[in-house]
């Protein structure tokens, strides 16, 4: 084994510092750039990534700053609180993989892609297990020796149900919880367990056909476009800030059926965008509304 001061100076060379992002949100006013970055300077932090955005219509400023080095999380956000307005909030988390549980029902394809793009990395992101409702999905979830509880809804009260969910999902202390075509209304109780960290794909282009057989809302409007949109969870049905939408032409041609077959590889891909922007910290709420940056 080298010892050398030369071997140790090399490794500590080649290990990387820690990485943090920091999200903040206040009331806009001017010099807050500067007055964030000052601070992490003083902290001897580098700032790899910075963005920001200002809402004029209501007055709020928005910033992601990526840091890296020896952060002291309560010291930083300390100092920082004295550079900024007084109504802010600000975030510092770490940047590395997050742990998330998605729920199912029966359909497959928005599950897949998640399993297929964590297993392969084009997601970076701990699936920590897979609940559902039936137990039709449980052997394409072991495939990827990830867990799968079937957690049945017959006999039980929709509280019953949710709570039996609830005694899984918190044993694996999950950063968010994807809705993979998980086709049940969740209770306000079960939303306010985690606010703003239930992740949806709703099959429409909202705010238009909300609710149950958007497809054939859509077919019936004749619609010429279809769409996915991903969202976050609150108690309005379909109406959460809005994380990812995207959209495929359709026309006169197209059943109902045929429009919930090609927009299932629309759904798939706006789960797993919006997924990834929310696992990389781009995603700020703010009222019912998001900025992503």
């Amino acid at each position: 084994m080298n010892n050398s001061p030369l071997s140790q100076q090399s490794e500590t060379a080649t290990t990387p510092l820690p990485r943090k992002i920091l999200i903040t949100d206040c009331e806009d006013a001017q010099g807050l750039i500067a007055n964030i970055t000052g601070v992490c300077f003083a902290h001897q932090l580098n700032i790899i990534k910075n963005t920001e955005f200002v809402d004029h219509q209501q007055g709020r400023f928005f910033m992601r700053t990526v840091l890296e080095g020896k952060i002291n999380d309560e010291a930083l956000l300390a100092d920082l609180r004295q550079v900024l307005p007084e109504q802010n909030h600000m975030k510092l988390v770490d940047a590395g993989k997050k742990r998330i549980v998605v729920l199912v029902t029966k359909e497959a394809h928005c599950l897949g892609d998640i399993l297929m793009k964590s297993y392969y990395g084009g997601l970076d992101v701990e699936i920590a297990a897979v609940i559902g409702n039936y137990d039709i999905l449980q052997g394409l979830t072991e495939k990827f020796d990830i867990p799968f509880h079937y957690v049945s809804h017959q006999g039980l009260d929709r509280q019953e149900h949710e709570q039996a969910m609830l005694e899984k999902i918190k044993h694996y202390s999950p950063d968010y919880i994807v809705l993979a075509k998980f086709m049940r209304i969740l209770t306000p109780e079960f939303v306010a367990e985690f606010p703003n960290t239930i992740i949806n794909i709703h099959h429409s282009f909202l705010p238009a056909f909300i609710g149950a057989s958007p497809y054939r809302q859509a077919w019936e409007r004749g619609v010429k476009i279809i769409g996915a949109t991903a969202h976050f969870v609150n108690n309005c049905l379909d109406e959460g800030p809005i994380i990812k939408q995207d959209v495929i032409n359709v026309d006169h041609s197209f059943s109902a059926e045929e429009m919930a077959h090609n927009g299932r590889d629309v759904e798939k891909s706006v789960l797993s965008k919006a997924l990834q922007l929310v696992l990389e910290e781009q995603v700020v709420v703010y009222g019912n509304k998001t900025v992503v940056f």
